[in-house]
């Protein structure tokens, strides 16, 4: 059976806290290098909060569009088609 002492503890927690290091470190370079100078203000407008400024443009999102759902029925039935 193995003995526990405070040694035997020490080295996940050492791992962890050296990982956790390594991830924040790789985190701020990334923003770092990103490349955008201009980070942008949120302005309230009209009771709407919108991001004024920054690198993102509205080219940069997908965008997809949806045909509109059909209501169900009360019933929970498909609704029936025209003839």
């Amino acid at each position: 059976m193995r003995r526990l002492s405070p040694a035997s503890g020490a080295v996940p927690l050492v791992t962890g806290i050296v990982a956790a290091a390594a991830l924040s470190g790789a985190a701020v370079v990334a923003v770092l290098r990103s490349g955008c100078d201009d980070p942008g203000v949120y302005e309230a407008r009209d009771g709407v909060v919108e991001l004024i400024g920054g690198c993102l443009h509205p080219d940069d999102l997908p965008v997809t569009t949806r045909d509109p759902e059909q209501p169900m029925p009360l019933g929970g039935t498909e609704p029936a088609q025209a003839r």
